[in-house]
């Protein structure tokens, strides 16, 4: 017997959140290890850790409770990394001295695996007077890029990319640039970004009036609000950047409004935050607490929820003292507010087990009481840890409750506040949680759809050979198992037959019950109108969303499959609902075997003002008459290159070994500059011999027919042809190769193993 739901979610487990020892040795032994290793040490803080690990240990069986990635994989492991998954990095100063300190302390931040966010409005417009130097400022985006450049080399925890939400103020002289910036695929490609959208802007662009493009002080353009609306609208259309944040609306809301002020969010936005902000997450997983699925009499558990809700507070709430922070300003601001983001998963199977159909005004009334009565539970725990353990330490009751979040809470819970404090001065966030939901089963993300009812994952071995894996949604296969082949119910519905403004009805009922915020996707149909588009977001903010982000594939970001929005789930093809085009898609199940014998080349690279030459050689292996690169050597009789050519030579190998998409290895190298300054090679600039050493990979990769042309994508490769429904490129994850890259929660995410730069 195994406590996983599916093979996936026993590999996501092993590949993400298994304890091990340096060298792979398994240290948790079944997930149970895990959930042990977990209570044990957010036991720890209390007065009696004996008395709460089994009652916190209950919370983690069956997947009921589901803290965030940093938590399940650091908790217990005794290892340097930070347990909280969001941070907005410290107000950027308008100097070169305070933008570098601030850049040190965003890769301290990532280096333990942070995500963070930042501000980029408090940096002088590019041509602005630089005072004393006799020089023009080049602006935010240049200093953007710069921070571009570090997080790509940077590995944060668990071999996560380094991930950053850049904002900017809609009245910021500079947001015009801002808006359009990823319209260049190769830039600020580690950053989302978001425009924060002010009162005063949303009621000039009703109004088409004029608006003022100002900083300190100074009015540096004018322009229509409406114009500046639609160029934002246009942008995100075309490159699904850049999101919108309705700043004044979360400052209002902001239960701590009285002594902060927000200007940025973590990537994915659920989290706004002030500077130096750090917050926890977790998820209460929704579809493991409803009774009697499918059935007449189907409802949660609402008495289980209650507790669930209570025991998940006082963890999240232990995890601030138990955790180790990148910087002590994040220590310090934690301790004195307590923030944590106590969310939901599995939102779209409930509510398909009690037979409501996602998106219908039925579903939102039901998702607003259920959000209710977590957002009610969550603070009258907190309010009991009060009493037991006091207040956060910044608290002031009538100002507290004056805050715009506070004014629709039930007056009980008001009361019992006024009299008794409370511990935690915000409680919830629905936070992404694609990894989580793979691991506790495949259920649906966060609050979002079902994304799609099933795919087939076809798996290489190290033979040759390849098995496959029917990977389930959670709702779907409980629907198999409890009502055999019977069709599915028509309020069955699925991400690619939603309709935009039903997931605003959605986002906007969980919204009312969120301290913080949301992390949501609205997934828009490749041929939406743009006057359409533009609805999506005037409609998230008629209706009290703090933000919207939405997707529509395009030939920039890429397609999804897609199925036609008037098809039923039951006249679904079989071959469309189980997400097989008729490709194959392969994933190497572990590295394959090193052969006797492999044919490769070796490459002579001289480095300008170096003594002696690099030699790097490159062996390929042939899979399925189709040539791949295998493993590299590099050589140099230069001592001072050699621990760092060793690790290199060992690290890319691993790489190529895994097999899938690895034309990203060439990416990262090419990418990398030195501060010293790189050479002309060629009559070409290249920023460092890492680079040199990328550009001397791709080339071999061409060679051979990998790839298709210098900077360009695969060739030909192994594990698939994929032909998409639409006749639209595909993008493979950068992590298993897999083609199921999707937009989740604000993030394109790997279905097939969970993979994200911007969820723990």
């Amino acid at each position: 017997m195994t406590a996983f739901a599916a093979p996936i979610a026993e590999q996501i487990w092993d590949m993400k959140y298994r304890f091990k020892e340096a060298d792979g040795t398994p240290i948790d032994t079944t997930v149970q290890d895990t959930w042990t290793r977990i209570a044990h040490a957010v036991a720890a803080v209390e007065h009696d850790p004996a008395a709460w690990e089994p009652k916190f240990r209950d919370a983690l069986v069956d997947f009921k409770f589901l803290p965030a990635g940093r938590i399940t994989a650091g908790a217990g492991t005794a290892r340097s990394v930070t347990l909280f998954n969001c941070f907005v990095m410290g107000t950027i100063p308008d100097t070169m001295a305070g933008i570098f300190d601030g850049l040190k302390e965003a890769a301290l931040t990532m280096q333990q695996g942070g995500g963070i966010g930042y501000d980029f409005s408090t940096i002088r417009p590019m041509g602005a007077a630089v005072t004393g130097v006799a020089a023009d400022a080049s602006g935010p985006l240049s200093f953007m890029d710069v921070w571009d450049a570090m997080c790509r080399t940077i590995m944060s925890a668990g071999s996560r990319r380094g991930a950053m939400m850049a904002t900017m103020r809609c009245d910021h002289p500079d947001v015009e640039a801002f808006i359009t910036a990823k319209s260049d695929p190769a830039r600020l490609r580690m950053f989302n970004m978001s425009v924060l959208i002010t009162d005063p802007f949303m009621e000039a662009v009703k109004a088409n009036g004029s608006w003022d493009l100002v900083f300190d002080g100074q009015v540096y353009k004018t322009v229509q609000a409406r114009d500046l609306w639609d160029a934002i609208m246009q942008s995100t259309y075309d490159y699904a950047e850049p999101g919108v944040i309705f700043i004044d609306r979360i400052n209002q809301m902001n239960n701590l409004s009285y002594c902060e002020t927000i200007a940025a969010t973590n990537p994915c936005g659920e989290q706004p935050l002030p500077p130096y902000g750090a917050c926890l997450l977790g998820s209460i997983n929704m579809a493991r607490l409803v009774n009697d699925p499918f059935d007449a009499g189907a409802q949660l558990d609402g008495d289980a929820l209650t507790d669930l809700v209570a025991t998940a507070v006082r963890m999240m709430d232990n995890v601030v003292d138990a955790s180790q922070f990148p910087l002590e300003a994040q220590a310090q601001e934690a301790r004195a507010k307590r923030r944590i983001g106590l969310g939901v998963t599995g939102l779209a199977d409930a509510l398909l087990m009690v037979g409501l159909r996602y998106g219908s005004e039925e579903a939102a009334a039901q998702t607003d009481k259920w959000m209710h009565q977590i957002a009610r539970a969550a603070y009258l725990a907190s309010v009991d840890l009060a009493k037991e353990k006091g207040a956060f330490p910044l608290f002031d009751a009538e100002k507290f409750l004056a805050s715009g979040a506070m004014q629709h809470m039930d007056e009980d819970v008001r009361d019992a506040i006024r009299t008794h404090g409370i511990r935690n001065a915000l409680l919830t966030s629905i936070a992404p949680t694609g990894t989580i939901s793979l691991y506790a089963g495949n259920v649906s993300s966060g609050i979002e759809p079902v994304f799609a009812y099933a795919y087939t994952r076809k798996v290489l071995q190290k033979d040759g050979s390849r098995t496959e894996e029917e990977v389930v949604d959670y709702a779907v296969q409980m629907w198999r198992d409890l009502k055999g082949d019977a069709d599915l119910p028509d309020h069955f519905v699925n991400a690619q037959t939603l309709a935009p403004l039903d997931h605003v009805r959605m986002q906007a009922a969980a919204q009312k019950w969120i301290d913080s915020s949301i992390s949501k996707t609205i997934n828009c149909p490749a041929d939406i109108s743009f006057d359409d588009f533009k609805e999506v977001y005037m409609a998230a903010w008629d209706q009290g969303c703090k933000g919207c982000t939405t997707y529509r594939p395009n030939d920039v970001t890429g397609s999804v499959l897609s199925v036609s929005q008037e098809a039923s789930p039951s006249e679904v093809p079989d071959q469309v609902r189980d997400g097989d085009s008729g490709a194959e898609v392969v994933y190497m199940s572990e590295p394959l075997d090193r052969p006797a014998e492999l044919e490769g080349a070796t490459y002579k690279l001289k480095w300008p003002d170096s003594e002696h030459a690099i030699y790097i050689t490159i062996n390929d292996l042939v899979i399925a008459g189709h040539r791949r690169p295998f493993e590299v050597f590099i050589n140099s009789k230069n001592m001072e290159h050699f621990a760092w050519t060793v690790a290199l030579t060992r690290m890319i190998s691993a790489v190529f070994r895994r097999g899938g998409d690895v034309s990203f290895v060439v990416e990262e190298l090419k990418a990398v500059f030195d501060p010293r300054g790189g050479a002309w090679m060629q009559s070409k600039y290249v920023p460092s011999i890492l680079a040199a050493i990328g550009g001397v990979i791709e080339k071999h990769m061409i060679a051979i027919g990998f790839l298709s042309g210098e900077g360009m994508g695969l060739k030909a490769d192994p594990k698939a042809d994929v032909v998409p429904l639409n006749n639209k490129p595909r993008t493979a994850c950068s992590s298993c190769g897999a083609y199921e890259l999707r937009m989740v929660e604000g993030c394109m995410t790997c279905g097939a193993c969970g993979y994200s730069k911007c969820s723990g």
